[in-house]
């Protein structure tokens, strides 16, 4: 019997190193929790397109908008085979989330971190024509009209979300909250005179180049490509900053984590990659899969003190 056992256990072994092997034979999908247009959409459909060089098989870039970006991620940890075969980008929200309300999954137990990528610049433009020349202008209409001056983000609880609550905290000013499911959206919205505002990361820059909309300030640490002062610069101590990375289901095998691992950070390091970060004006932030999954934990428990500072914790 013992014999049987530890020939079923090799067995199951060079299964699993063979698979890991073998991986991939056929195409990968990644989820984009944004809509398709935004800065975290032409961002993933770059890098996807140089890791697909290395691995040898297609990567197809999947938007699924929805849930303050939660939407995609949520429903491949609850629907996809542990097969490296379906990905997601995590955006920081999904650490918030639960400190707000009560959901169906878990940011450490139903995912499988695999590297950390990237970090998104944040601004706030409004339309060229806007009355609003600068962030000073914004602040002083939202003090004199409490609760009419509407600015948009890609949703409840996400950095733009708090950001500007501690903002409006901060400068004794109340804000209207327009929640949208990404940064074309809301652009669109703006475009069209429905909010007054945009709170988002880089993928207004192309309207700001063209002449379309304004940078009011950036949310930052450091003035970005269009040197429009950061938000601390105008008095009001806050930064706020979004890294984010690729995840799968809980339960992925090692040999396949490594594999994608391997082929997204030599994506990572290459030039087209870096022109890209570049022009969306977005960090280089790489971490292992260990070191993801460790920032990861150290991220949820984080983001409580956040959530309840701005009094959002679910009661």
């Amino acid at each position: 019997m013992k014999r049987v056992v530890l020939a079923a256990a090799s067995l199951f072994a060079f299964a699993t190193l063979a698979y890991g092997q073998a991986f991939p034979a056929r195409t990968i999908t990644l989820i984009c929790p944004w809509p398709a247009g935004g800065g975290t959409d032409l961002h993933l459909r770059k890098i996807s397109e140089i890791a697909a060089k290395g691995l040898g098989q297609p990567i197809i870039v999947e938007n699924r908008p929805g849930g303050s970006g939660m939407n995609g991620p949520a429903n491949m940890a609850k629907t996809a085979r542990p097969d490296g075969y379906t990905l997601s980008q995590l955006a920081i929200t999904a650490f918030r989330v639960p400190h707000m309300q009560k959901v169906d999954w878990d940011p450490l137990a139903d995912f499988t971190y695999i590297i950390g990528v990237s970090g998104y610049t944040f601004g706030i433009v409004v339309k060229t024509d806007s009355q609003f020349k600068t962030f000073q202008d914004l602040l002083e209409y939202a003090r004199a009209n409490p609760g009419k001056l509407s600015y948009g983000t890609p949703g409840t609880g996400t950095s733009l979300h708090l950001a500007m609550e501690e903002i409006g905290a901060k400068a004794n000013v109340q804000f209207l909250h327009v929640p949208f499911k990404g940064q074309a959206d809301s652009a669109a919205a703006l475009l069209g005179g429905h909010i007054m505002a945009q709170v988002d990361s880089t993928g207004w820059g192309r309207q700001v180049d063209a002449g379309t909309f304004r940078l009011l300030a950036t949310l930052g640490d450091r003035r970005t490509r269009w040197n429009a002062p950061t938000v601390r610069e105008l008095g009001i101590d806050t930064v706020s900053n979004s890294p984010y990375g690729f995840v799968g289901p809980k339960g992925m095998p090692p040999e396949i984590v490594k594999r994608l691992h391997d082929a997204f950070k030599a994506a990572m390091d290459d030039p087209e990659h870096m022109k890209v970060l570049q022009q969306l004006d977005q960090l280089y932030w790489y971490k292992s899969s260990a070191d993801y999954a460790q920032w990861a934990a150290e991220a949820y428990k984080a983001e409580r003190a956040t959530i309840e500072r701005v009094g959002l914790l679910l009661k």
